[in-house]
């Protein structure tokens, strides 16, 4: 069982946020639990490389920015060449501040970062001015973006993704006049609530955007609140464990991010947040989670997918728990994460015993089923590896990962809190 409290570490997503918008602003800003994992850092890393100077004290980072227009390669290199390791959040939003740069940039990544779709952001950001060319036409990394002077644009998202989203609008930030962006549905807000507290001229009415180009961007202290994607494994972990209870401290709670405690209740899960406040913008609570053993299957579709879309693996973890089929679909984005995570979940939730099958966009578990245990493969993926470590807590026979060091991407000192929370 898993008993106990704790405040979870940043939140990945505002972390990489955090560094980028303070290093496009004019002063000294200061993080406060920032996200110490790999992908994190690698943002870092890449506006260290633009001459930004930042500090890091603990899980307390300062940054002294640029300026919008500021950054500048390091060692006044004529194709500057940043390495984004696995970091998909990293590539995709720094391709929009890039392409308002005047200079010349490469970015590359490992090699999952090589395999994933990048056009969905390149030929929006080429519409607006920025020469970018790469691998099947700037689709795969390397990609080498040359910024400059670019044009508005008025842009209608075919598929739901906040990197692409935010990406578009840091590129509006450097535009000749105001910038539409319309969603189809709503993905994670994190970029215009993060901006406009730095002084952003950004306007939002429901799944429309108005952007206009502002000269600066003004420095702004920021608390990162827990990240609710990695809360979602101790949140399942204790749902499945008996007698387990757990409190999970100030947690992220913005309405785009809340998905995975939609389906808990659904599920018939024993889950409450307690004690709900506002720092920085975003809503910030406790959660308390209680073993529930009458778990009962669901239906996740369009509406909820972008809302819980990394959380999904552990989700299909919580379903071989639950009576009745649990049916994920709409969920093709799976598909181009760190690893294929339809395939990759459904292939290893069969080998260590439970019930799942593949579909073109998504998969059916079927629950109730006893877990056995097995090796399974991670395929490198941070979210595979932490999912499967959960189904180890009521496995017959032990799960064996055969890579849990991807976990420190996101989550460093998992199986340190793990072992400290169970009983």
């Amino acid at each position: 069982m898993l008993k106990g409290s704790f405040e979870l570490i940043g939140d990945k997503s505002i972390s990489h946020r955090a560094i980028m918008f303070s290093s496009i602003s004019k002063g000294k800003n200061k993080i406060s639990n920032f996200l110490m994992g790999e992908d994190c850092l690698s943002t870092v890393n890449c506006f260290r490389k633009m001459g930004v100077d930042i500090e890091i004290n603990n899980n307390e980072v300062y940054v002294t920015g640029k300026g919008l227009r500021g950054l500048n390669p390091l060692d006044n290199m004529d194709n500057l060449l940043l390495d984004v390791g696995n970091s998909g959040t990293t590539i995709r939003l720094m391709m929009g501040i890039l392409a308002g740069q005047k200079f010349k940039t490469t970015i590359v990544g490992d090699e999952s970062i090589g395999k994933r779709p990048m056009k969905r952001v390149t030929d929006p950001i080429r519409q607006m001015g920025a020469i970018i060319t790469g691998k099947d036409d700037a689709n795969l990394t390397p990609i080498t973006i040359e910024g400059g002077n670019l044009t508005h644009i008025d842009y209608h998202m075919p598929v739901s993704s906040a990197q692409v989203k935010s990406s578009l609008i840091l590129a509006s930030l450097y535009g000749d006049d105001t910038s539409f962006i319309h969603e189809k549905v709503k993905s994670r807000n994190h970029t215009e609530i993060m901006l406009k507290s730095f002084g952003a001229d950004i306007e939002v009415n429901d799944l429309n955007i108005k952007i206009n180009p502002v000269e600066e961007l003004f420095n702004k202290d920021i608390y990162v609140p827990g990240d609710i994607s990695s809360a979602a494994f101790i949140m399942v972990g204790a749902l499945i464990t008996e007698n387990s209870e757990v409190l999970i401290k100030n947690v992220g709670l913005n309405d785009t991010r809340v998905g995975i405690i939609e389906v808990i209740k659904k599920m018939n899960g024993n889950v409450e947040i307690v004690e709900e406040r506002e720092i920085c913008g975003e809503k910030v609570g406790n959660i308390l989670v209680r073993y529930s053993p009458n778990l009962i299957g669901t239906t996740i579709d369009k509406d909820l997918i972008p809302r819980l879309i990394d959380e999904i693996p552990i989700i299909a973890v919580l379903a071989t728990n639950a009576e009745g089929n649990t049916i994920i679909k709409d969920a093709a984005e799976l598909k181009v994460k760190e690893s294929n995570r339809i395939k990759s979940v459904v292939d290893n939730l069969n080998l260590i015993g439970a019930k799942a099958i593949e579909l073109e966009d998504g998969m059916i578990i079927k629950g109730k089923t006893s877990l056995q245990g097995g090796r399974i493969q991670t395929f490198n993926d941070h979210r595979i590896a932490m999912a499967f470590s959960i189904a180890n807590l009521i496995s017959k026979n032990n799960v064996i990962l055969d890579n849990d060091k991807c976990i420190d991407i996101s989550f460093p000192g998992y199986f340190n809190l793990i072992k400290k929370l169970s009983k």
